[in-house]
């Protein structure tokens, strides 16, 4: 009995794929989640942006769209900042080729930039997560690409967003920008650490960092390279021992709250 139970389940898993499978194959689907937060000037901001407007135009990122089994991606860019902000402002685009890639960059460069209060990098996932359901395209690997100057400090807790999305096999990767001098509660000094340890997870997960803003537009290309390139990890071995905790994933909030008191 048990085993035709468990025969029905996996008989209604492989529906589901073979439902998915009618959907727009690609090899990667893709979020770029971008930090508009005002602790970011509006310079780096555009910065930041022209480092992706550049990506999709580089040659080195459109080899590495053919280099999939499919030959192509799909890509959604997503702002966000304080935890009643986020927006999309390139949906879902099909990229297949120069063109494609051309036409995204051009709708990024069209778009104007946001600039908000607050860095609710949870309830940016909480938002980006969602969008891969639904949207007519089934992805070899489903990878969120976070990039930020700052730790969470509003909303939910950053691992009550992450940790679910990882354990449905999303893969989040992190681009920390660490270019100014860590003060106030709206960065600290070790952001690489606390994306390493409290942000990104998931099958083949990995952050660039960034220290120098004139590294910014090729740290943004590499990373994309690196995405797009990556084939799919089946299998992650599971530690038998709980990881070594480096820094506290509450030191946003907890630096916002001593800001407040004092």
């Amino acid at each position: 009995m048990l085993l035709r139970l468990l025969m029905t389940v996996l008989a209604l898993a492989f529906s589901l794929r073979v439902g998915l499978a009618a959907d727009t194959q690609v090899d990667l689907e893709l979020v770029l989640a971008v930090d508009v937060s005002r602790s970011m000037d509006a310079d780096e901001q555009a910065l930041q942006r022209n480092g992706y407007i550049q990506a999709f135009r580089h040659q080195e990122v459109i080899d590495a769209l053919s280099s999939g089994p499919y030959g192509r991606i799909a890509v959604s860019y997503v702002e966000w900042a304080g935890p009643s902000f986020q927006q999309t402002i390139v949906p879902w685009m099909l990229i297949d080729g120069e063109a494609a890639a051309h036409a995204f960059a051009d709708r990024l460069a069209a778009a104007p930039i946001s600039r908000e209060r607050g860095t609710s990098i949870a309830n940016g996932l909480l938002f980006v997560g969602p969008t891969f359901e639904g949207n007519g395209i089934a992805g070899s690997r489903r990878v969120i690409d976070v990039s930020g100057d700052g730790p969470n400090n509003m909303g939910v807790p950053v691992q009550t967003a992450r940790d679910p999305l990882v354990a449905a096999g999303v893969t989040i990767n992190g681009l920390p920008i660490m270019i100014k001098r860590a003060g106030g509660f709206a960065s600290i000094e070790n952001l690489d650490i606390y994306y390493e340890d409290c942000v990104i997870g998931g099958p083949g997960a990995f952050l660039v960092t960034v220290t120098d803003i004139k590294n910014l537009a090729s740290a943004i290309r590499r990373k994309l390279v690196l995405e797009i390139a990556t084939r799919p990890v089946l299998l992650q071995k599971a530690s038998e021992t709980e990881p070594e905790t480096r820094i506290d994933c509450m030191i946003g909030e907890r630096l916002r709250e001593q800001w407040m008191r004092e």
